[in-house]
């Protein structure tokens, strides 16, 4: 990826620019999900969880729930920072500032997406972080815990650009995250194991990427998971390599950017 880059002065600003707008409203982007996470692990992991027999997991049911939270919010937080970041550089047409740039179509793409993955990444340990409020949650396997924030981070960030270049107006922005993203996200695992559902659901939720995204944060976090993990690590890698050559393809027609 190095050698694709030639104007790497050119990447680090617009990488800057991205990780300070987000980080200058952090009352909007950092701990509104802290917050939810902390209600959610209140009331599902101790008030509730604590009635839930949930020995034969190995686990408690608030250390079950903890990196579903994590990735969920992870996957919002990425989707959300792209997607806002570059429709209102559509919107009020300063988008054309990053476009007459000396950068590759790569080059802007990566700028864009290092706001997103920052976002993703900090809000993710940051609810970690949050959940030790409670009680001990350790991370089983720290590396493998990166490999797939940074993955699902990047995944959701292009899929942020992507929705953004797609939409029209704000209702049409947040359509994707509200009635696809979320949802999938739920029923991927992030409240409940997949063994728990009946076998016609549980055998649709393998063609759910979400539960292979939840499931190997699960993984990283707990050191079970109900996908196998290198299937997970396998499917998170050929998405993220999917959406960024996507968004790149995108950014190189000029889709609803040059117009």
């Amino acid at each position: 990826m190095l050698h694709l880059i030639s104007n790497p002065i050119g990447v680090l600003a617009l990488s800057k620019r991205e990780i300070h707008r987000f980080f200058s409203v952090a009352n909007q982007t950092i701990f509104p999900p802290l917050v939810s996470s902390a209600m959610f692990m209140y009331i599902f992991g101790v008030a509730i969880g604590s009635r839930i027999d949930f020995s034969a997991a190995g686990m408690s049911y608030f250390n079950f729930i903890v990196p579903g939270l994590m990735a969920m919010h992870l996957i919002s937080s990425a989707y959300e920072n792209t997607s806002s970041s570059l429709f209102i550089g559509r919107w009020h047409n300063h988008i054309q500032e990053i476009l007459l740039s000396p950068l590759s179509y790569i080059e802007m793409v990566l700028g864009l997406l290092a706001g997103g993955v920052a976002r993703g990444v900090t809000v993710c340990l940051g609810v970690w972080l949050t959940s030790l409020l409670f009680a001990p949650s350790a991370i089983a396997h720290p590396i493998a815990l990166l490999y797939f924030m940074l993955m699902i981070a990047v995944i959701f960030s292009c899929a942020g650009m992507m929705g953004a270049l797609w939409a029209e107006d704000f209702g049409m922005l947040s359509m994707w995250n509200i009635y696809v993203i979320v949802p999938l996200a739920l029923l991927g695992g992030v409240f409940h194991p997949m063994a728990m559902l009946p076998k016609p659901v549980l055998i649709i939720s393998h063609f759910n990427p979400m539960s292979y995204l939840v499931s190997g944060i699960r993984y990283s976090m707990t050191g079970t998971c109900d996908m196998p993990a290198a299937v997970s690590a396998a499917i998170a890698f050929a998405m993220a390599g999917l959406f960024f050559l996507a968004t790149v393809y995108l950014f190189k027609i000029g889709y609803k950017l040059r117009t």
